[in-house]
């Protein structure tokens, strides 16, 4: 799962809006704890630069 997602991130990072629900829905629904934090690390590696505050909402909300 934690592929697909990846993939689906990739693919839908053109619009801001669907970025940020795509990630909501893979950290709430696709990934098993575990598989979280590699995907945090990967996230913050491949889009850090074009969504910083997306990231920070999405994956603080979700440690919480």
């Amino acid at each position: 799962m934690l592929e697909y997602v990846k993939t689906i991130l990739q693919k839908v990072s053109f619009d801001k809006i669907l970025f940020e629900k795509e990630l909501n829905k893979s950290i709430s629904k696709y990934l098993k704890p575990n598989e979280v934090e590699e995907f945090r690390d990967w996230c913050y590696q491949m889009f850090n630069p074009t969504y910083p505050q997306i990231l920070d909402r999405c994956f603080n909300h979700s440690m919480v």
